[in-house]
């Protein structure tokens, strides 16, 4: 069974937060999208590989296909190697962290994403958690109000010992 912390719980991100972090990292998801599609077509035009042309002018299915590749690879790589943290939860001021407190395992990020690829995630939130944060055992906190009030805990555990100097 995993250990959920009570001040993980409490410092979660607001719906409002989270579907602005939706937002920015689509929107930074549509521009790389554009980039990869540009230096594809360039690609094409040098080499007349199918694959070049596929990814920027292939069907509906592919374009599915390479979306979805490029939003698990965008998702890891930024959760995994920016410390819990996307484009948009930079903005927001928010980041992923396990349900123990601890920094999220790679194996933890890797449900997180696949689980993304469920057509309704999105509408899992109507719920008290998301299915990408349930099934993986994260949680996405505002950074600020959980340092504070780890903090303030620490104080709070440190009155009465003795200081040395």
């Amino acid at each position: 069974m995993t250990k959920i912390l009570n001040i993980v719980e409490y410092n979660k991100a607001s719906l409002g937060n989270r579907f602005l972090n939706n937002l920015l990292d689509l929107f930074t998801l549509i521009i790389l999208n554009i980039i990869i599609t540009s230096i594809s077509d360039i690609l094409y035009a040098f080499t007349d590989i199918e694959f070049f042309y596929l990814y920027g002018n292939g069907g509906i299915g592919w374009q599915i296909l390479f979306g979805n590749i490029n939003c698990f690879i965008y998702y890891f790589s930024m959760e995994h190697f920016m410390n819990g943290r996307t484009v948009g939860k930079y903005i927001t001021g928010t980041k992923v962290i396990s349900t123990d407190g601890t920094q999220p395992t790679s194996q933890q990020i890797i449900y997180r994403n696949l689980t993304r690829l469920i057509p309704f995630d999105g509408l899992s939130f109507f719920g008290v958690n998301g299915w990408h944060d349930s099934w993986s055992d994260t949680r996405v906190i505002n950074i600020k109000n959980y340092i504070t009030e780890i903090q303030a805990k620490s104080e709070i555990d440190g009155l009465g010992k003795k200081e040395i100097a």
